[in-house]
């Protein structure tokens, strides 16, 4: 085998690159959804053994929803790229690319066993270019397809070093052999197959067996005439070891899947599901499918499941004809590799091997699989094709006939899948463009028609993405989950009565509950999200609830581990105000999954509600735990801790608040309260910075402006409240708080009684009977001078809160007023007026989550508020003398009123907190 070269990798990668570098500027479409975006085992939050206990999309292996796809090297590279560059797709798409040149390069050197130096090239020239490629480039989730090929090629050159002077074995390359392909299993599952091929490669190749010669060979040895050669006995034991490890390879591998086969429906492939002999049929024609579309892939399409190949249900129909034409072709080949002894047979041999071993495991024949075809699986059979045709060409291009013509069409076929390549790079740029151009190929699929509506969803065209959703209606009217769709699109246009029958429709596709059999096993678990949708659609109702909980403890029966039917209905439960049955919801989906720190921040909820606030703080910091920015937990608990009023959770509260506004730094919340948390701890400056955060932010964010106001009223900075309390009262004119606040302002810093009269008078249109408002009015006809008037409204005052003893005390001071003031008159002292409540009023705003099938998020603002009421005295009296009164009792009242005075003011100091 000789060595490859700079010049030759140099070609290798400036073609990879030349085909390829459009797809980084694509994005995460299709199965990268599930695999990249919702799968959280990229994160770095989420422990790395955890990559090795769920399957490829993130599913627990145990849970029977899970795919049974264990990948954890796979996996373990996008969480490489997620630590690099998050979701940024470019960094994705250019491993991806580096890796496809890897394995050409790889596969060169594998060619260099069967084929002359320039056949060699031009074979790893069109593996480069192949569009079938695409898929597995391309598209972020092909990376298993990569990585299992290098490792599986890595392994196969390994193998071919066991080979030792003298036919002797060497050890080390077979101990590498079973290392890469146990890594190559960890990557895809396919990579398995490669000790089929060290096998082949073994026994026709390294030992140069023919099948004629070994029939003979074990003939002679059953009839006792001749006994096993010694080169055969070591072939053997190699082999022995190699199906020994496979075999450990697979008892593992049938552990870690827990024996379990991932469940799919007739939607996924409706072949598996057929009677023979439509299934024998069509599983064996889709054999020559598979290798037209690496003959002429012109025609390429993203996804071949449901109709898009209709079944073949009887033996008369005339494609037939195609699948008995592949086979008679295959088998002149197997019989020519086998037969022959010559290099030729040798290299037909080995294109054989790498176009049908690794793709058995995809064929259907054996046990059915989630796809009805699928481009990137013939990523490594692409292999054995690709040497075949480059042996064909090196054989004609040797007869001076047709040599030149051999370079035209090599050229050409070279120059065409280039841009091919090229061209459908652009389709996976966005899932609308993918989908679209899968359509112009096959219209007979309706997951193709969701898929473009669930594209066009996204993009909140919802009146659009509804005409594709009812086409997947028409084309298959018993998809379950296109009515769901349809359903979810009504929803959206504010279309209840529609959605409902949609989704009354789907429900009625449900198969019926058969005792004794799995439910689950007949039907995709996402079409159990129809009795979700439904409960969530009903249960705006108020009548309705009751109804929606039925259907949720439906979809439980069904499934009993059902995780977001608990959590829908722990929510539901909640707005039925029973919060008991909520937590056991909430506890039973903990039961199934307790790393979900959505879970233990709506089991907090349910503390909340429940009255118990240290059980739902120490279920926020189990949320936290699991998820330190988890937003609505950081925002939520540090709320609690302001809310307990103990003073050391106030740096926690901060801290977490502090985390909260980093998340989220155009909530206008977050900085309101950690301006609250300020306020509390009298650190007065940091608290006007956070409060101005927050309103320009939200420049009608009434809790802030009205706080920010109390705060320059409290810090003796009255005039600066007054333009706020201005902005507050043109977003909010009927705030009666505001409107006292400012009355104060008014009456006791800008001397504007009128102004101050307006305000309180306003307050009594709106609530006639509010104690503090008439209050105040009264204060206002004192300052007027208008006695009589102010007794008046006292009186009302008293009979408002015949309780409070500062209204009585103040009328009396008014009545004994009135008695002195036909004898001299009165001085009104500039007095403060009773003034707002001394309180702090949180956000009103409540924060909670949209969608359906999701977990539940609600969002409890707390208001951290104590009243203190807060009057002011009425003022001074002075009193004249009487003609009924000697000057001793004069003196003696005046000094008793003096002292009473006093006391009154000392009062009304400690109630305004002066």
């Amino acid at each position: 085998m000789a060595d490859i070269n700079l010049k030759e990798i140099t070609l290798i990668v400036g073609v990879v690159t030349a085909c390829y570098w459009n797809s980084l500027f694509c994005g995460f479409v299709f199965d990268d959804v599930s695999a990249i975006l919702d799968n959280k085992d990229l994160h770095p939050s989420t422990p790395l053994k955890t990559l090795f206990q769920n399957d490829f999309w993130g599913t627990p292996m145990s849970e029977e929803r899970s795919h049974k796809s264990y990948r954890p090297l796979t996996v373990l590279t996008f969480r490489l790229n997620y630590l690099l560059s998050e979701l940024k797709p470019m960094s994705y798409h250019l491993l991806n690319m580096v890796f496809h040149a890897v394995v050409t390069v790889i596969f060169l050197k594998v060619c260099r066993l069967f084929l002359d130096n320039k056949s060699s090239v031009i074979a790893s020239l069109l593996f480069a270019v192949h569009p079938i490629h695409t898929e597995a480039v391309t598209g972020v989730v092909g990376r298993a397809e990569l990585l299992s090929s290098i490792f599986f090629l890595a392994a196969f050159l390994s193998y071919t070093r066991s080979k030792g002077p003298d036919n002797s074995i060497v050890w080390t390359p077979i101990a590498l052999t079973v290392f890469l392909v146990a890594v190559a299993t960890l990557c895809k599952e396919q990579g398995i197959t490669v000790v089929g091929i060290c096998c082949v490669y073994e026994v026709f190749i390294a030992q140069g067996y023919t099948l004629p010669l070994l029939c003979t060979t074990a003939g002679q040895f059953l009839r006792g005439k001749g006994s096993i050669p010694f080169s055969m006995l070591q072939t053997l034991v190699k082999l022995i070891v190699l199906m020994f490890s496979t075999l450990l390879l697979v008892v593992i591998r049938v552990q870690v899947i827990q024996s379990q086969l991932p469940v799919f429906t007739r939607f996924d492939n409706p072949a598996a599901v057929s009677p023979t002999p439509t299934r024998q049929l069509t599983f064996n024609y889709l054999l020559p499918v598979n290798a037209w579309l690496l003959l002429n892939p012109s025609e390429l399409c993203c996804d071949w499941t449901m109709g898009t190949i209709p079944l073949i249900e009887s033996l008369l129909d005339i494609r037939n004809l195609a699948t008995f034409t592949f086979f008679c072709f295959l088998g002149t080949l197997g019989v020519f590799s086998l037969r022959y002894s010559g290099d030729s047979s040798k290299t037909v041999l080995m294109a054989l091997c790498l176009m049908a071993l690794p793709f058995i495991p995809a064929s259907n024949l054996f046990f059915p699989v989630g796809f009805v075809v699928a481009e990137r699986v013939l990523y490594v059979p692409s292999m054995g094709f690709c040497i075949l045709v480059a042996h064909g060409w090196q054989k004609i291009s040797t007869k001076s006939v047709f040599k030149k013509l051999s370079w035209i069409c090599l050229s050409v076929v070279i120059i065409t899948h280039s841009l091919k390549t090229f061209h459908r790079n652009w389709d996976w740029e966005s899932e609308y463009t993918l989908f679209m151009s899968a359509l112009k190929v096959n219209k007979n699929n309706a997951k193709l028609w969701n898929n473009v509506g669930h594209a066009l969803e996204n993009e909140k065209n919802f009146e659009r993405a509804l005409k594709y959703f009812l086409q997947a209606t028409h084309v298959q009217p018993d998809d379950i989950g296109a009515h769901m769709n349809v359903g979810r699109t009504y929803k959206n246009l504010n279309r209840t009565k529609e959605a409902e029958e949609s989704y009354m429709m789907a429900k009625s596709l449900m198969p019926q509950i058969i005792p004794g059999k799995k439910y689950a096993a007949r039907i995709a678990p996402n079409h159990l999200n129809v009795y979700i949708n439904l409960a969530n659609l009903i249960r705006a109702n108020e009548s309705r609830l009751e109804e929606a909980d039925q259907l949720y403890r439906q979809a439980i029966s069904m499934r009993p581990d059902f995780k977001q039917a608990y959590i829908s209905r722990g929510e539901l439960l909640l707005k039925m105000n029973k919060p008991l049955k909520a937590k056991e919801a909430y506890l039973k989906a903990l039961e199934l999954d307790r790393n979900n720190a959505d879970l233990w921040y709506n089991l907090a909820i349910v503390y909340i509600e429940l009255k118990e606030p240290n059980e739902a703080l120490k279920n926020f910091n189990r949320a936290l735990e699991l998820n330190p920015k988890h937003k609505l937990a950081l925002f939520n608990s540090a709320i609690l801790m302001q809310e307990s009023g103990e003073v050391k959770l106030r740096p926690e509260a901060r801290k977490r608040l502090l985390s909260y506004i980093n998340e989220e730094p155009l909530d206008a919340n977050g900085y309101f309260n950690l301006g609250m948390l300020a306020m509390d701890d009298k650190k007065d400056n940091e608290a006007e910075i956070w409060m101005k955060k927050a309103i320009k932010l939200q420049a009608d964010f009434r809790s802030a402006l009205f706080n920010l106001a109390l705060l320059y009223s409290q810090t003796s900075k009255e005039l600066k409240a007054l333009p706020i309390l201005e902005e507050l009262l043109r977003y909010y004119p009927d705030h009666i708080k505001g409107l006292i606040l400012k009355g104060d302002i008014l009456m006791n810093q800008k001397k504007d009684i009128l102004g101050a009269k307006k305000c309180f008078e306003r307050i009594l249109e709106m609530d006639p009977s509010n104690v503090q408002g008439k209050h105040n009015l009264c204060v206002v006809y004192f300052e007027e001078k208008d006695l009589l008037k102010a007794e008046r409204c006292l009186l009302e005052t008293l009979a408002l809160a015949p309780h409070e003893e500062y209204i009585q005390r103040h009328l009396n001071i008014v009545r004994d007023k009135i008695s002195s003031s036909s004898f001299i008159e009165p001085i009104f002292p500039t007095s403060k007026i009773s003034s707002v409540e001394g309180e702090k009023i949180p956000s009103e705003s409540v924060k909670e989550s949209r969608g359906e099938s999701r977990q539940t998020q609600i969002v409890k603002t707390s208001d951290n508020k104590s009243q203190s009421k807060s009057n002011k005295q009425l003022g001074k009296d002075r009193d004249e003398e009487t003609p009924h009164k000697t000057t001793k009792d004069i003196k003696e009242i005046e000094k008793k009123r003096v002292a009473a005075l006093k006391r009154l003011e000392e009062i009304e100091r400690i109630l305004n907190g002066e």
